[in-house]
């Protein structure tokens, strides 16, 4: 689990990716033929075909986002109280009491605060405080130092990041902040360096910006030019007592989620063929999934098109500090990964352009 804890605790707000991106580009180099960093900052690394189906060769995009929600410095006040701004989505409910890290870029050297997003104290509070939600724009981070020490090392525009890191919980049962996407990019990685007898060129991205709305794959789609696009997120699994019976899917342990469609993409019909065949070949785990919005969605109409969809370990309590996932359902995510392109050919018409 080793590399899993080490991609999950290294920092990447949307925007401020970089010391992962370092990580993920050292694991994926040893196996790629060429590796890049576009523009945008995501990292492109290409496995060539081993055993081509043709003689220019088939284009897979496995996608993975590498950045995890988070907040910018908006604010530091007179006594040193820092304001902040949310980078990705949020549910205010979960802020109060949660430790966080404040990267300050205002000294000569990046330097990092530990403080804590404080829930109001109870002897200040009234009926009508215990009942609402505070929200986001009311909650501050104190850091416990002096507005000088503060101000001498964070600045308006600095990134901040929960602070909860990997954890074994219990057995083969994983926790942390950012498993939305950080199973995904672990999947990429183990992956990656697996592929054999591959027919088809296969592109690992790690992208950026996701959490802000698909922002940093577009061009990484673009200079692809994908035939194939399987992105890699978590599956939502209701097997929680909040979850009405009606809804259910996906229960952890259950195996990778493969997704029929989500809020942005209608997963492509000959693709899902192809990735539930590859994993009864191989007597791999999985289950279907109805999900919410992805990498997919962009690399599906970039350029000519393609044929895309998602998958991913069950991943409970997305956007909290507790994601939970089973080891074995993203092991399955893995292993369907590195199979898949000894087939991706053979979903293809023998008319695709």
């Amino acid at each position: 689990m080793d590399l899993l804890a080490r991609l999950s605790n290294v920092p990447a707000v949307s925007g401020f990716e970089h010391e992962a991106q370092k990580l993920v580009a050292d694991e994926l180099r040893p196996y790629a033929d060429e590796i890049r960093t576009d523009r945008l900052g995501s990292v492109i690394a290409l496995r060539k075909a081993r055993k081509p189906s043709r003689e220019t060769p088939y284009r897979l995009l496995y996608a993975a986002h590498i950045d995890e929600i988070g907040f910018m410095v908006s604010y530091i006040d007179d006594r040193g109280f820092i304001y902040f701004i949310p980078i990705g989505g949020f549910d205010a409910r979960t802020l109060p009491s949660q430790r966080v890290t404040v990267h300050g870029t205002a000294g000569d050297e990046p330097s990092k605060l530990e403080g804590v997003i404080p829930s109001k104290p109870g002897w200040m509070t009234d009926d009508e405080d215990r009942k609402r939600v505070i929200p986001i724009d009311e909650l501050f981070v104190d850091t416990g130092l002096p507005a000088e020490r503060v101000k001498a090392v964070v600045q308006v525009g600095d990134a901040i990041n929960l602070s909860k890191e990997f954890e074994v919980l219990n057995d083969e049962i994983v926790t942390g902040r950012n498993f939305d996407d950080r199973v995904g990019t672990y999947s990429l990685i183990d992956s990656f360096r697996r592929i054999e007898e591959n027919t088809v060129d296969v592109y690992a991205v790690s992208t950026v910006q996701e959490e802000v709305g698909v922002r940093g794959v577009p061009t990484a789609a673009h200079a692809i030019g994908a035939d194939i696009c399987v992105a890699i997120d978590g599956s939502l699994p209701s097997d929680i007592p909040f979850a009405k019976s009606h809804r259910a899917q996906c229960p952890i342990g259950g195996g990778t989620g493969i997704y029929l469609m989500d809020n942005r993409t209608i997963g492509d019909r000959d693709l899902l063929r192809g990735l539930i065949d590859t994993c009864e070949r191989h007597d791999i785990r999985y289950q279907r999934n109805i999900g919410g919005g992805t990498d997919a969605s962009a690399v599906q109409r970039a350029g000519l098109g393609a044929k895309a969809t998602t998958i991913g370990a069950p991943t409970r309590y997305m956007h909290s500090t507790v994601q939970m996932c089973h080891m074995r359902d993203i092991r399955a995510t893995a292993d369907l990964l590195a199979y898949f392109p000894r087939y991706a050919h053979e979903i293809l018409p023998d008319d695709w352009r």
